[in-house]
């Protein structure tokens, strides 16, 4: 069976979808697409129908390069208010051998989760610590293992039900099916994570349209996340408002003249552009530089007292990612600014070299390893939409009924 599945995120700036295989335990893109987005502001949804027409739009661009349609998917939202629960659980086995299989691991979580929701709270994900067998702690894959009674320490994500329903009505209003949510600090993590993370304590900053993520992490595990309400669109507004020019020049000037560190900027490289009363005008990059690098350090300087106030460990690594990470020189202030330790997120995956893109793909590398770890197999497209991919064919077909995970309750195969 090829494992392919699709991740959304619905950005303030932007819808993005990937369509991703897991091959030999990496992550081939099949498809990626960025989009405009209207309708969502902050990372909540305002405006449904415009939020519905923007998703649309992506919707189609992938179905259009794939040549299949896209019925089910792993969906990213916002990180405002997200409540945090520590929660452990139990499963006796049943099995002759009294071996652990996937299901008996699936038990376990579904026990820890067990009156922990109340009615107006929704599960965002589980995301399990280490396990237990007979009293012996520490097991990050009991499968196979032989024993009496299976134990989990995880950590609950919950969030207002209100906010993901909205979400999950508007993905379902489309025809897409909602097979399992997270959060970016989960799919930042996975996207960039190495071996020694899982002895260490570090950050990642997920610099977005109009907010800042900033997540901490020790040994591997999430362990608090918290919001900041600046992001690019503040880097926009300081030159529409300077440079009294229209928010689309600004943007593309940001994206493409302007350097995060105006110590590598030029004097005589000159932007021409119109401003709000039609004149001409030329802008040199290094004053454009000088507006947009007095924001970014705001930014950083923020997430850097941010990091301070969640954990009073020393950090082993700070990671700095999402849309404005991708200004030119960001590297260099990234040091000047939050140290040697720190460094801009680096997406080297065939298909996608983008830290945009960067939350997406590591929501679907943890999607595959969820599903290991309860050894189940599956897939978002069936055999025949395979073949159509393989011939690259152009109609649009319908997907049939597969196994399915549990809709929000995703992370559970009880079926």
């Amino acid at each position: 069976m090829r494992k392919i599945y699709t991740a959304i995120d619905l950005g303030s700036d932007s819808i993005k979808i990937v369509v991703g295989e897991m091959f030999r335990e990496k992550l081939n893109v099949l498809a990626a697409v960025l989009t405009p987005s209207k309708g969502i502001k902050r990372g909540l949804i305002v405006d449904a129908n415009e939020a519905i027409s923007s998703l649309k739009t992506a919707i189609e661009k992938v179905e259009g390069k794939l040549g299949i349609r896209i019925k089910r998917a792993i969906v990213n939202y916002d990180s405002h208010n997200l409540v945090f629960e520590d929660a452990d659980g139990y499963s006796t086995l049943t099995n002759q051998e009294n071996k652990v299989y996937g299901e008996d691991v699936t038990r376990c979580l579904q026990a820890c989760v067990y009156n922990k929701i109340s009615e107006d709270e929704e599960l965002v994900n589980v995301l399990p610590i280490d396990f237990c067998l007979d009293g012996k702690s520490g097991i990050r894959d009991p499968k196979g293992m032989v024993g009496k009674k299976l134990g989990v320490r995880a950590l609950l994500i919950k969030t207002h039900k209100k906010k993901s329903y909205s979400i999950i009505t508007i993905l379902e209003s489309l025809g897409i099916e909602v097979v399992d949510t997270y959060i970016t600090p989960i799919g930042d993590y996975y996207a960039y994570a190495e071996k020694e993370f899982e002895k260490q304590t570090g950050a990642i900053i997920n610099i977005g349209a109009d907010i800042t993520t900033v997540s901490v992490y020790e040994k591997g595990l999430l362990k608090d996340a918290k919001i900041i309400p600046l992001g690019g669109n503040n880097i926009d507004n300081d030159l529409v408002y300077l440079l009294k020019i229209k928010n689309e020049d600004a943007k593309l000037i940001k994206e493409t003249f302007a350097l995060a560190n105006k110590s590598y900027a030029q004097n005589t490289e000159v932007y021409e552009v119109f401003d709000r009363f039609k004149k001409e005008i030329k802008l040199n990059q290094f004053e454009i530089s000088d507006i947009v690098m007095s924001r970014v350090i705001e930014i950083l300087k923020f997430s850097k007292k941010q990091i301070s106030l969640l954990t009073k460990q020393e950090n082993s690594y700070i990671i700095v990612t999402g849309g404005t990470s991708e200004l030119l020189s960001m590297t260099s202030l990234v040091k000047e600014v939050l140290g040697d330790k720190a460094k801009v997120g680096n997406i080297d995956i065939i298909g996608i070299r983008d830290n945009r893109y960067a939350s997406l793909l590591g929501m679907i590398k943890y999607f595959h390893y969820k599903l290991s770890l309860k050894a189940k197999e599956y897939t978002m497209f069936n055999q025949e939409d395979l073949e159509d991919l393989i011939t690259n064919k152009s109609k649009t077909i319908e997907l049939k009924e597969d196994s399915v995970l549990n809709k929000v309750f995703g992370y559970f195969f009880d079926k």
